[in-house]
This record gives structure tokens, C-alpha cells and sequence, in this order.
């Protein structure tokens, strides 16, 4: 593992425009549950699952009733409020900082990456703490809205300030299209990407998992390294879309890449 962990750090150096994906590993080590683990909410609560592929149709239909129930009933991931990032977001956020990481694509909705610092950051299935607007994707703290008080005077759903559409949660709902600016901009990533950083994905929930294969097929001549930091392979390790894959926790293994590149550029 120290070999690979070399060799990523190296690679990262002469990178011109290295970015990085996450998924739920690097959150779980936060204690926050993953979705199809073993011990996954969907896994533990198959009658959760299947309320949650009816959740954008529900607003679809009727906004108002989708606000309700939102605000009725407790978030299946817990309160994130205090979830706190690890080493391995930290050192995202500092290989973003010292100009290595150019910026993260992460499929994971719970803000821990903007907590440790990470500045340009792609929540490509949503960001929990966010509201946005299904008409023009503009998003707004809902601590702006009110929702208590809209509830109380049945003036849900809230509207969007800029253009008077209805909010939803960001979050990406089951059956719901990626928002067009965030899909457009982590394609525009992943093609231009010399280097690519796959942190904690199992690679499987599409279109995320596109984002690799276009990185791979990128048409400039020149290949993209794909790394993969992962507890165990994935598809994109049996189809040789990665070029390696170092094997263990994200929190462990990033900080010791960010000592090695910090390392490299001092001239150690």
C-alpha cells in the first residue's frame, strides 16, 4: 500500500487538473449511514426505500403535501446539523488549498466537504442544506424561507425569489433529473481532468458513474490516471477503468497522500 500511496502522491504533483469523486465512504467514516451497505437504510428499511422512489412524484403532483410530509417526519440520515468531517475530507481540502485538487464531484448530499474547507465543490446529487428552484436551479438557505412559519399560515411550498418557481429540497430525488448546471459542469470536470481521484464510490449508481468512463475516453490524446482509494473493488477496478486501486479507508489513506505530496513540493 505505502508503494501506492508513493505513486498517487507523484502523480498528483505533475497533474495539471487533478479532481476527485466521493461517495458514501469517506461519509461513513463520519458516522453518517450509508443507503445499500450491510447495515445501509435501505438494507435495514425496505419500506423507506420504496417511500423515497415516490417522493418526486409526490411533489410533482402536489408540492404543498411533499412540504407537509418533508417537515413532518425526521430526516432518514439523522440530523446532519452536527456531522462533522474527517481526515479524509480535510485533506481533500488541502490538496484543493495548496493548488493540487482543482474540484470535487461528490455524489454525497451532507455538506461535510464545504465544512472542511473544500471551496469548489459539485453536490451532484444535492446538498441537504439547500433549497432549490425547479425552474431556474437557484438555491437558497432555507433559513431564508421560513418554513415554520409558511407551515403555520399554509403558505407552503415556498417560492424562489428570483423567479417565483416552487423550492424543493436540493437533494436529488429517485427519478429526478441531475440539476442541468451541475451534471453540465461535472461532465466539462471529468473530460478535461488529467487526473482523477475516486474516493469511497462503489461506482454503480448512474450517471454519476459515467464520470470515470468519460474521463477514461477523454479525447485530447493524452490519458487520464484514475485512482481509485475504495475498502474494497469495484466495477471500475474488474474493468480496468482505474489504473489502481488503493485498498482502505479514505480518512487513513488521504492524509498520508496529502503528507507525501506536501512533501514532493518542498523538496523532501
Amino acid at each position: 500500500m505505502e508503494d501506492l500511496i508513493q505513486k498517487a502522491a507523484e502523480q498528483l504533483v505533475k497533474s495539471k487538473h487533478a479532481i476527485t469523486l466521493t461517495g458514501a465512504g469517506i461519509s461513513t467514516e463520519s458516522g453518517i449511514p450509508d443507503f445499500r451497505g450491510p447495515n445501509g437504510i435501505w438494507t435495514k428499511n425496505p419500506e423507506a426505500e420504496r417511500k423515497a422512489y415516490q417522493s418526486y412524484a409526490k411533489f410533482q403532483q402536489n408540492p404543498k403535501e411533499y412540504w407537509k410530509d418533508r417537515m413532518a417526519g425526521a430526516s432518514l440520515l439523522g440530523d446532519l446539523t452536527n456531522a462533522a468531517p474527517n481526515p479524509g475530507h480535510y485533506a481533500l481540502a488541502e490538496l484543493e488549498k495548496i493548488g493540487i485538487l482543482k474540484c470535487v464531484v461528490t455524489q454525497n448530499i451532507d455538506n461535510l466537504h464545504q465544512k472542511a474547507g473544500s471551496q469548489r465543490v459539485l453536490d451532484y446529487h444535492g446538498n441537504i442544506s439547500l433549497l432549490r428552484c425547479v425552474s431556474c436551479d437557484a438555491r437558497f438557505d432555507p433559513g431564508e424561507f421560513h418554513l415554520d412559519r409558511l407551515l403555520a399560515e399554509d403558505r407552503l411550498p415556498p417560492l424562489c425569489r428570483k423567479c417565483n418557481g416552487v423550492l424543493k429540497s436540493d437533494v436529488v430525488h429517485f427519478h429526478e433529473a441531475i440539476p442541468m448546471d451541475v451534471a453540465q459542469e461535472s461532465q466539462e470536470q471529468a473530460e478535461k481532468c488529467d487526473l482523477m481521484l475516486i474516493c469511497g464510490t462503489s461506482a454503480v449508481i448512474y450517471p454519476f458513474a459515467y464520470l470515470p468512463r468519460i474521463a477514461r475516453q477523454r479525447g485530447t490524446g493524452k490519458k487520464t490516471i484514475i485512482i481509485e482509494i475504495n475498502a474494497d473493488p469495484t466495477p471500475l477496478t474488474e474493468e480496468g477503468i482505474s489504473d489502481y486501486l488503493i485498498q482502505g479507508k479514505t480518512g487513513t489513506i488521504l492524509p498520508k497522500i496529502l503528507e507525501e505530496v506536501k512533501k514532493r513540493r518542498e523538496g523532501k
